[in-house]
C-alpha cells in the first residue's frame, strides 16, 4: 500500500549540453530585467549570463542574511523582476532567497526557520532561473535557500520558491577542479541515498534516488579523475538534479542533519566532504538500530537494496554497501571530521544542533544521543 504523498518541483527542466545558450530568452520571457546572481567566480557563469539583459550581482562564499539583505536592496534598486541565478549550491541559494524577498514585505529573519520568526511568505517568489555549474546541491529543483545566520545554517522555505525554469547544461562543470568536483559529487551521492532510505520516501522520488544513486556510481571517480569526460559529467548532473528533486519531495536523514550544524559552527569544511565522511558512520548506526528496534520493517530491505546498487552485484550485504562508500572515501581524500577543526569538545553541542535539524527528522529510526555522538566520534 502507498502512503499519501506530493511532489513539486521547477515549472520546467530543461537538461543537456549546450542548453546554457537558452538561459537569455527564458529570462527575457520572465521578465523586463534581471538580477544576475553569480558565485565567487563567476566565469563559468558568463559562459550562460553573457547574454543576459540584466544587473549582475555577487555573492562570496555561502549566503548570510546580510548578503540578502544587500541583493534585495540591490535588485530593487536596478528595477529587476526575474532572477537569474548562476553557480553553485550557493549562487543559486541566494538567488532564490533574494527573489523570494523581493515580492515579500519585511527581511528574511521573518521568514527563515530557528534563528528567525518561521513567518510563511504570503506572496510567491520573483520568477527564478536557476543555472548550476556544479554537479551536487541539486538547488535547482529545490523550495528552500540555505543562509548561515549566527553560526548556524537555517532554511527560507516554501513552496513559492521553487525555480520557474532549472537549466542544466553539464557543459558548465567542464571547468571544476578535482578537488570541488570530489566535493560536489559526494553531496549529490549523499542526496540521492537518504531520500532512498528516508522515513518520508515514495515511489517518485525512490525512482529518481535509484537513478541518481545509479549514476553517480558510474561517473563519480571519472569525473574526479578526467574533468574532460563530458558523458561522466553528464552522469553527476543528472545523479545531481534527482538527489535535488528527490529530497525536496522526501527528506534526507542523520548525514545532513549533521553536516548543517557542522557546516555552521566550521565554515570552512566543504559540505560535500562532510557529508561523505558521515555517510558510512550514518549507515552501520542506523542499520543497527533497525535491527535493534525494527528487525521487521522496511528499513533494512532499502539498505540491502543501496548496496546492491552501490556495488552493482545483485547478492551484496548491507556490509558490502557501507564498504563501497568507504572506499569512496578513501579514494578521494576524504579527511576526517578533526581536520576541519573538529574536536571531542565540540561534539555534544553537535549532537544537540543535530537533534533539532530539521534534516534528522527524515532519518528512517530515531538515533539516541549516545548513538548520533558514536557517529560524530567515528567520524573524527
Amino acid at each position: 500500500m502507498v502512503s499519501a504523498f506530493e511532489f513539486a518541483t521547477a515549472a520546467r527542466v530543461v537538461f543537456g549540453t549546450g542548453t546554457a545558450s537558452q538561459v537569455a530568452a527564458v529570462a527575457a520571457s520572465l521578465g523586463s530585467r534581471a538580477l544576475v546572481v553569480t558565485g565567487s567566480d563567476p566565469r563559468r557563469a558568463a559562459l550562460a549570463g553573457a547574454r543576459v539583459d540584466g544587473a549582475a550581482w555577487t555573492v562570496r562564499g555561502e549566503p548570510t542574511i546580510a548578503d540578502i539583505t544587500d541583493g534585495v536592496a540591490f535588485a530593487r534598486a536596478q528595477a529587476c523582476d526575474v532572477v537569474v541565478a548562476i553557480g553553485g549550491g550557493s549562487a543559486l541559494d541566494a538567488g532564490k532567497a533574494i527573489a523570494a524577498l523581493l515580492t515579500n514585505d519585511g527581511e528574511a529573519l521573518d521568514y527563515l526557520e530557528v534563528v528567525g520568526r518561521g513567518r510563511t511568505l504570503a506572496r510567491a517568489a520573483a520568477p527564478v532561473v536557476a543555472v548550476p555549474t556544479t554537479a551536487g546541491t541539486g538547488s535547482e529543483v529545490t523550495r528552500n535557500a540555505v543562509l548561515t545566520a549566527e553560526g548556524v545554517k537555517v532554511s527560507l522555505r516554501s513552496p513559492g520558491m521553487l525555480p520557474r525554469v532549472a537549466i542544466v547544461d553539464p557543459l558548465l562543470t567542464l571547468s571544476l577542479s578535482p578537488t570541488i568536483t570530489a566535493d560536489c559529487g559526494l553531496d549529490a551521492l549523499t542526496q540521492c541515498l537518504e531520500p532512498l532510505v528516508c522515513n518520508k520516501a515514495n515511489p517518485l522520488t525512490d525512482a529518481l534516488a535509484r537513478e541518481g544513486l545509479l549514476r553517480a556510481v558510474r561517473g563519480l571517480r571519472r569525473a574526479v579523475n578526467n574533468g574532460d569526460d563530458v558523458a561522466a559529467r553528464t552522469d553527476m548532473c543528472v545523479a545531481s538534479l534527482c538527489g535535488g528533486l528527490a529530497l525536496a519531495n522526501a527528506g534526507l536523514g542523520a548525514v545532513h542533519g549533521f553536516a548543517g550544524p557542522i557546516g555552521g559552527m566550521f565554515i570552512h569544511a566543504p559540505h560535500g566532504a562532510v557529508c561523505a565522511r558521515l555517510l558510512p558512520e550514518v549507515m552501520v548506526a542506523n542499520v543497527a538500530a533497525l535491527r535493534a528496534r525494527d528487525a521487521s520493517g522496511e528499513g533494512l530491505a532499502r539498505y540491502e537494496e543501496v548496496a546492491r546498487i552501490l556495488t552493482g552485484h545483485p547478492r551484496a550485504s548491507i556490509a558490502d554497501g557501507v564498504a563501497w562508500v568507504r572506499d569512496v572515501v578513501a579514494d578521494l581524500g576524504v579527511r576526517p571530521l578533526a581536520r576541519h577543526g573538529v574536536t571531542a569538545a565540540h561534539l555534544p553541542e553537535l549532537v544537540s544542533r543535530g537533534q533539532r535539524a530539521s534534516s534528522m527528522k527524515g532519518n528512517p529510526v530515531t538515533l539516541t544521543a549516545d548513538e548520533l555522538l558514536g557517529v560524530l566520534t567515528a567520524a573524527l
